[in-house]
């Protein structure tokens, strides 16, 4: 079982599992039948105001993500539900709009999930 993060806008395949976008905002430019989504997990995104902030600082990586996982960690309910899909499938795949492949808060996301292994039933 793992996690695994894509970008909304690459086309959906098999290898993705079980597809959750983590944003909180529905991507403009991407259609219900494009996403292919089996979950939007808008919990589990960023809160509006850190996006906000991570939009008017974009050098502030580290600050975004040590503001959102203290987030993640207020929030064990969102974190639970993404641990339950992940019991209940091979793969589960986080999607995300943004532009950066390394830096973005589903990655983050991903290695928040990857070190707290445990979720409330």
């Amino acid at each position: 079982m793992a996690f695994q993060v894509k970008r909304i806008h690459d086309e959906a395949g098999e290898s993705d599992g079980f597809r959750v976008l983590v944003d909180r905002r529905w991507p403009e430019d991407i259609t219900e039948e494009q996403a292919a989504l089996d979950l939007w997990a808008e919990d589990a995104a960023p809160s509006s105001g850190l996006w906000a902030w991570s939009q008017e600082n974009p050098d502030e990586f580290t600050e975004f993500s040590r503001r959102y996982r203290a987030e993640l960690d207020a929030n064990p309910e969102a974190v639970a539900a993404l641990r339950k899909r992940e019991s209940d499938h091979a793969t589960v795949t986080l999607l995300h709009s943004g532009p950066d492949t390394a830096n973005n808060h589903a990655r983050l996301l991903a290695d928040y999930l990857a070190s707290h292994p445990t979720f409330l039933s």
